[in-house]
């Protein structure tokens, strides 16, 4: 907004300023020389660019009078002068002085970055030739801008300091003030519905006990225009199709720091659809259409039933390829019966097709993981339904964050586009590590590491390690989500644990247990998936008797595979009896899952 109001203020001045350009003894010649005097920072050759003139070119008063603008349309020029010397055409300037500064002071609502943004694209900044007329402009600019905000006691000052080499300092100084409160809002006109009804939708709101932290008193044009369209959709979902707001009134105190709004309304009659017909081109059979049409005949008038509609319209014709359909309501109102004839006019456009299919923003996966996970085909017609499954899909992967799907139309083409899918990555996993001592279990280390998205390949990897003098844990699992080409998910899972106290009255019975499962997963259906697995499991109890009571001795005797060790130590060395016994499992399991999230994480829907 800033870069096109300001470049139509400098080009307006440049057309009016050659009229300060003079032309002093010249008659029609032949050009034999051209000669530049007055430039200081402008090179000769950018003046020889823009002039229309050449050696040898007849020169007249028309051309002349062209000459002396398009060098004064340069901007670089606050004066040009044409004269001659005999067969030679002088141009004499006189040039704007250069920005050697510029500064921005007292902006808080505004960023800087934004501001000195655009003022850079329309030549407020550093090095820049310096205009007044543009200065003016962001002045005014500026002004509306926090207008907008509320804050009506804004004070713009723009300081312009010439330093020696035809140089400026341009400082603009920003004095925010307050933004301004309403103190009341005043609807005119309405009899059906209480003031108390129509403000309660307004977000707007006079001061109440909650303003100091909604801050919604707090004056700003666009919060009142989406207010006054909230309004016009509070009577037209309710009936009131030929409701009208007359005029909006908002007036300011002298000491611009209250604001009072009022709004003029005509409520009109409430009105009744009496029917509702499909028209134009139904490439979709139209009882099928019909289906989707949530306002019936008899029904209130509704403008919300109305856009549900034409939306559910539009989706489904989506579905089958027509991406860019749109459907007009047009309504037939008599005023007399207070009926309403609605017809929908389909328009479904032209079949679109992919090109192709792109990802950008994810640099750590490789593409076909990404791929794989898409509901819409490269080659195949465009379907809304499947661009939004395939956004879903690849949004639980626990390595993405956020999916947004963009179809952009292919050059020269009426019904090929490109769908990019532009991709926020997320954390893919997570790392651990620690270090503790004990007197009872001496140094003890742990770690674990999960990997969602092992070397960008789409892989889970999980490995965990907790070693100390008494106890190990190690466990290793691998997940490859797409095993086959259908989707079926293989995990692989390798586990050993060892608590080993033989000695110690703190524990009767020591363990040791190595495991190993295979886990597949079987899509049966888009959002369902059945679960089979075996998991093998070795377990060794492990009793002394010095530290397992005579129960526990005689269940390890009876039960699994018996056997005896010897363990040595203590002081002098001796023997102990260690009593043992080892099971060895096989267990089989199955399961079944739906899952319809929008998001593996924070979803909110599904």
């Amino acid at each position: 907004m800033l870069l096109r109001t300001i470049v139509g203020a400098t080009l307006a001045l440049a057309g009016s300023g050659a009229a300060f350009a003079q032309a002093q003894g010249t008659t029609d010649f032949t050009v034999g020389d051209i000669r530049v005097e007055g430039l200081q920072r402008i090179s000769e050759g950018t003046v020889y660019n823009y002039l229309p003139v050449n050696i040898g070119d007849r020169l007249d008063q028309r051309r002349l009078q062209e000459a002396l603008r398009a060098v004064f349309a340069t901007g670089f020029f606050r004066d040009v002068e044409m004269r001659r010397e005999g067969n030679t055409l002088i141009v004499a300037v006189l040039e704007r002085p250069s920005i050697e500064s510029f500064e921005l002071k007292g902006n808080k609502d505004i960023k800087t970055e934004d501001l000195q943004k655009s003022l850079r694209n329309v030549g407020l900044s550093a090095g820049k030739t310096f205009d007044q007329s543009t200065l003016d402009e962001v002045k005014q600019y500026l002004t509306d801008q926090y207008f907008s905000r509320g804050k009506y006691a804004v004070r713009i000052d723009a300081k312009v300091e010439e330093v020696p080499g035809n140089k400026v300092k341009v400082t603009i100084d920003i004095k925010e003030g307050k933004r301004a409160k309403i103190r009341k809002i005043n609807v005119v006109g309405n009899t059906v519905f209480s003031d108390e009804d129509l403000l309660e939708e307004f977000k707007l709101k006079e001061p109440n006990w909650l303003s100091f932290y909604r801050q919604d008193d707090r004056y700003a044009r666009e919060s009142l225009s989406g207010d006054l369209e909230t309004l016009r959709s509070y009577y037209m979902d309710r009936g009131y199709a030929n409701f009208q707001i007359d005029s909006t009134q908002v007036t300011i105190s002298p000491e611009k720091d209250d604001m009072f709004v009022t709004v003029s309304i005509t409520e009109g009659e409430v009105f009744q659809v009496s029917e509702v017909k499909l028209a134009g081109n139904l490439v979709v059979p139209e009882e099928e259409l019909k289906r989707f049409v949530v306002i019936k005949a008899g029904d209130t008038y509704s403008r919300k039933l109305i856009t549900a509609t034409t939306e559910f319209i539009v989706q489904r014709l989506g579905v089958d390829g027509y991406a860019f359909a749109k459907v007009d309501p047009v309504p037939q109102i008599d005023p007399v019966t207070h009926k309403i004839s609605l017809t929908l006019l389909v328009d479904p456009g032209n079949r679109v097709y992919v090109r192709r299919i792109n990802f950008t923003g994810a640099t750590s996966v490789n593409d076909d993981v990404f791929r794989r996970e898409m509901r819409q085909l490269e080659g195949s017609y465009l379907s809304n339904a499947a661009v939004d499954r395939s956004k879903e899909r690849i949004q639980r992967l626990p390595y993405v964050e956020k999916v947004e799907p963009e179809t952009k139309p292919v050059a020269g083409s009426t019904d090929l586009v490109d769908v990019e899918m532009q991709i926020k990555e997320g954390l893919p996993g997570q790392f651990s590590a620690g270090v503790g001592y004990s007197e009872s279990y001496s140094f003890m280390l742990n770690g674990s590491f999960v990997h969602s998205n092992f070397m960008g390949t789409g892989n889970r990897v999980a490995a965990e390690v907790n070693a100390g003098k008494y106890q190990k844990v190690y466990s290793f699992a691998h997940t490859d989500p797409y095993t086959t080409v259908d989707g079926v998910a293989r995990t692989i899972s390798l586990s050993y644990r060892k608590s080993s106290q033989p000695t110690s009255a703190t524990s009767e019975i020591d363990t040791k247990t190595l495991g190993a499962g295979l886990n597949y997963g079987y899509p049966i259906a888009e959002l369902q998936i059945v679960n089979f697995g075996l998991a093998l499991q070795r377990a060794e109890l492990l009793t002394s008797f010095g530290s397992s009571a005579p129960e526990t001795l005689d269940w390890v005797r009876r039960n699994g595979n018996p056997y005896i060790e010897y363990f040595y130590g203590g002081t002098p060395p001796q023997a102990f009896e260690i009593f043992g016994t080892r099971f060895d499992t096989l267990v089989a399991s199955a399961g079944w899952s739906y899952d319809s999230r929008n998001r593996a994480l924070f979803a909110d829907r599904g």
